[in-house]
């Protein structure tokens, strides 16, 4: 079997998982992915090509009539690879449905195609047509769900959405919330596939082993606390960082390691010292080596979230760290349970913020018992292995078990 894999960029933290799914046995991957990498991915994403094994087609990418990027050569790519199935990413699939010619050309040729999507913030089909508000955000933190405009802006996309749903041979999935949202546009729950997202636990596992037997960067500090991700607007860092000096009031060794870099960098900056917080809370850039950031990790005591994050809550909690976040991408959801493994404090909500941090360090005792729960979550219902099989059953599912893929333990 082999799988086109379409991509907006290389990404240090999903190459080792279509690393592993490569060693598929009778799967072959091949990754078609831009030349240039400023179009279709956020601000300070670490690309990188290094330690790739799979098969990677660099492509033009061209802006098309309907305002978006999508691959100049695609179906040369396509005719020369000859896939049997496409795995297709937000914004290339609208070209599935303003190219209905490539549509044909792939459906002739018996492709299958499945869309990977999270997905998150995401209107039902039938709230969006009934132009209801919706919270969404842009990413300067603006709402933008109550507005007629809006509003009606949703409404076209749900339609659109409708449409390409109904193109696709299967979905793969980040969140169990797709089970309620995607059967509202016409997707039947047998094309659902749930695949998580995380990354390869077997290299950060290794990682922790390695930074446990060089030891911390800092003497540990039961107060420090650690955010790691992006330094832009909605990982709401400024949020932490104020909290962080209102908890000082009561914890007056209280520490704010912020592991990142981005385009809010001098702005977080400048707010730690208008707050007199240059010795509470250190920057110390971005980190992509995971011993190194396994050595910040054992430094500190929990992991917190101001905004919106990602797979840096999964590798808190393979170095056994509770967690404190309120919205993320949605995979949040399965990986931090209230009261077991942290804590969800309200949206935007400093003051609640502030209330679920000093919960922890004013009870150590949880830090070590939520800390081992993180990790039992990692172990059994979140980790790579379990994104291989969401894979390889949406795979199955598809070509009607002709290759009959198997993981081999």
């Amino acid at each position: 079997m082999k799988v086109l894999f379409t991509l907006n960029a290389l990404t240090h933290y999903y190459n080792p998982i279509l690393n592993k799914l490569d060693r598929v046995k009778d799967l072959d991957l091949v990754v078609i992915a831009p030349k240039s990498n400023d179009v279709n991915v956020g601000e300070g994403v670490h690309q990188t090509d290094k330690g790739i094994n799979f098969k990677v087609i660099y492509g033009n990418e061209v802006k098309r009539f309907y305002g978006k990027y999508f691959f100049k050569s695609f179906y040369e790519i396509i005719d020369k690879e000859n896939p049997d199935i496409i795995i297709i990413i937000w914004p290339y699939i609208l070209e599935l449905v303003f190219n209905p010619i490539l549509l044909l050309k792939i459906k002739k040729r018996g492709i299958k195609i499945i869309y990977k999507d999270i997905p998150f913030q995401l209107q039902k089909f039938n709230d969006a047509i009934r132009l209801r508000k919706f919270i969404t955000y842009n990413e300067k933190l603006e709402f933008k769900g109550s507005s007629i405009q809006s509003r009606m802006n949703n409404f076209f996309l749900a339609l659109l959405r409708k449409l390409y749903y109904s193109l696709l041979d299967a979905t793969v999935n980040y969140v169990e919330e797709a089970f309620q949202i995607l059967p509202t546009y016409g997707v039947v729950k047998e094309k659902i596939f749930i695949i998580y997202n995380s990354p390869d636990t077997k290299i950060m596992f290794d990682a922790k082993k390695k930074a446990e037997e060089i030891g911390p960067c800092f003497k540990f500090n039961i107060n420090r606390i650690i955010h790691v991700g992006r330094l832009v607007k909605w990982k709401r860092v400024d949020l932490l960082i104020n909290a962080v000096a209102i908890i000082k009031e009561n914890i007056p060794n209280i520490e704010l390691l912020v592991i990142g870099d981005g385009p809010e960098n001098n702005e977080l900056h400048k707010l730690v010292e208008i707050m007199h917080l240059t010795d509470t809370v250190k920057f110390i850039g971005a980190v992509f080596d995971p011993v190194l950031l396994g050595r910040y990790f054992l430094s500190s005591s929990v992991f917190v979230l101001g905004g919106t994050g990602g797979l840096a809550i999964n590798e808190a909690m393979i170095f056994g760290k509770p967690i404190i976040c309120s919205i993320g991408d949605g995979t949040e959801k399965k990986l931090v349970r209230d009261g077991y493994n942290g804590y969800i404090f309200k949206e935007g909500n400093q003051k609640d913020l502030e209330l679920k941090i000093l919960s922890l360090l004013q009870n150590p005792e949880n830090i070590e018992i939520f800390g081992k729960n993180s990790i039992k979550i990692i172990n059994f219902e979140v980790n790579e292995q379990i994104v291989i099989s969401g894979y390889v059953q949406a795979f199955n599912y598809v070509t009607k078990n002709k290759f009959n893929l198997k993981i081999q333990n």
